[in-house]
């Protein structure tokens, strides 16, 4: 099951990309599929069959957005969380091998198209909770169990 804990960006990202498709995609979308359908046969009309399969994808995609983003809380930055890693936090750690990672910890609706965040419901993020700066920790791979370091903890991209 998915965590409902969202950063306020990315509450604003999934709104704005629940606004695009609905309000500017969609219809753009629906004018070309009346046009090729006006066409007449539309079993050999690649506009039709290629636009109406994009249009059952932002359907798709809209109907997901609009039971999600209700569902949703937003977690804004609190003072309290200073020197301890918690959500919505950037985070560096290193390995004893030198590997230096940095990321942040974020709601699983906001990971794609991110190198750069994870989500907090991965194994990384739930044994980084709680943790200070200087602080080691373990976690659990398929390689085994990986020893980390917290090097900075930060609340500000």
């Amino acid at each position: 099951m998915k965590t409902n804990l969202i950063t306020p960006e990315g509450y604003r990202k999934l709104q704005q990309e629940h606004d695009h498709l609905w309000f500017e995609k969609r219809p753009e979308v629906t004018k070309i599929v009346n046009w090729a359908a006006s066409l007449g046969d539309r079993s050999e009309n690649a506009d039709y069959t290629f636009n109406k399969r994009l249009l059952r994808q932002i359907d798709r995609r809209v109907r997901y957005l609009r039971k999600r983003l209700p569902d949703l809380k937003i977690v804004e930055y609190s003072p309290q969380q200073q020197g301890k890693v918690y959500f919505g936090a950037w985070v560096e750690i290193e390995n004893d091998d030198g590997e230096v990672k940095r990321f942040r910890i974020v709601g699983p609706d906001e990971i794609y198209e991110r190198n750069d965040y994870i989500s907090i419901d991965s194994p990384m993020a739930r044994a980084l909770l709680g943790k200070s700066v200087d602080e080691e920790y373990s976690v659990k791979t398929p390689q085994g169990e990986m020893l980390w370091y917290v090097n900075k903890i930060d609340y500000t991209a």
